[in-house]
């Protein structure tokens, strides 16, 4: 048998088995979803991950046919429940709901992560953006962004900044804003933003980053002062308040926000993942929706799978060169 025709013949195979890998992928695509979907939330229940899961899960359901079930699994900053998806199988009914630090700040913070984001995973849909709103104690006698600097860098050593969690954004730009102020300022960690307000009011901190939905009802009622938000827009559900930017504080640090987002395992074939893009933007498109992730003070994105991609690019060396600024390294 000549060498031509063997040539030939392993040429022939495996385009066959080219075929039938795409019928294959084809026909899964088009019978998909076929039993429930699972969304992860690797956060606790009752949270705004957890609500916002369970919204959009409801409308998603009610679009596919299918039930959407969501199952917490919080612990370890999210890495838990995101590492139970990385490791799922790649066919749709199992994906993500989770914050930026799960699927993009963790692999810089923790030495030994048991998922890669960016080999394990793929990135579906950026469902909004969370923005987060600077407040201080009543007894800090500044109202701007550039007051509040001064008075940091004149009381060096006597403030404290605290976040609900070592290496999370309110952690990361308090150490950027008493680094560059030389402020030598002291972090106090919580375990959740709950404590961390309740603190906060009481002057045990003097700072932090807060979520709207923590915040807005402390600052309506005077307990915390907003100073501003981060991020490049201000936030709906407090217009009055302007951003860092606004007030000239344009550094990276307080430019980018936490976001919330849809992943799957990776090897997820790509008609599935447009699927389910497409059905997570229908749903984050309806009034009743987007007036409750307002409401919370999340800014909604018009995403798509290369859009997500793209964003995340940028995003990543911003966040890289944060956590190396501020030393945080857990195990």
């Amino acid at each position: 048998m000549n060498s031509r025709f063997l040539d030939r013949r392993a040429w022939l195979c495996a385009a066959a088995s080219v075929v039938a890998l795409c019928a294959g992928t084809a026909t899964q695509a088009q019978t998909y979803p076929s039993k429930p979907i699972k969304m992860v939330v690797p956060f606790a229940a009752g949270g705004a991950t957890d609500v916002l899961a369970r919204v959009i899960g409801q409308k998603m359901a009610a679009s596919m046919g299918q039930p959407v079930i969501i199952d917490n699994k919080p612990g370890a900053a999210g890495i838990i429940g995101t590492d139970a998806v990385a490791k799922a199988a790649p066919d749709g009914h199992t994906m993500v709901l989770s914050l930026s630090n799960s699927l993009l700040t963790n692999q810089f913070l923790y030495e030994k992560l048991p998922y890669d984001p960016q080999r394990d995973l793929t990135l579906v849909y950026q469902i909004a953006t969370a923005p987060l709103v600077l407040v201080v104690h009543p007894s800090v006698p500044v109202k701007t962004a550039p007051e509040l600097l001064k008075y940091v860098s004149a009381n060096k050593g006597k403030l404290a900044y605290g976040s609900y969690g070592i290496g999370a954004y309110p952690h990361l730009a308090g150490a950027h804003m008493s680094l560059t102020q030389q402020a030598d300022m002291s972090h106090v960690a919580y375990k959740g933003e709950a404590p961390m307000m309740q603190d906060l009011i009481g002057g045990q901190i003097q700072m932090a980053y807060a979520s709207a939905l923590q915040a807005k009802p402390h600052i309506e009622a005077g307990k915390v002062k907003a100073i501003g938000v981060t991020g490049e827009r201000r936030m709906n559900t407090l217009p009055n308040v302007p951003t860092l930017v606004e007030q000239g504080l344009k550094d990276e640090a307080y430019r980018v926000t936490g976001w919330l987002a849809i992943a799957v395992p990776a090897k997820t074939p790509k008609p599935i993942v447009d699927r389910i893009a497409e059905e997570v933007r229908k749903a984050t498109q309806q009034a009743d929706v987007q007036q409750k992730i307002a409401a919370m003070g999340f800014e909604i994105k018009d995403s798509s799978p290369e859009a997500f991609a793209a964003a995340y690019k940028l995003e990543r060396p911003v966040w890289e060169r944060l956590i190396k600024q501020s030393g945080a390294k857990l195990e």
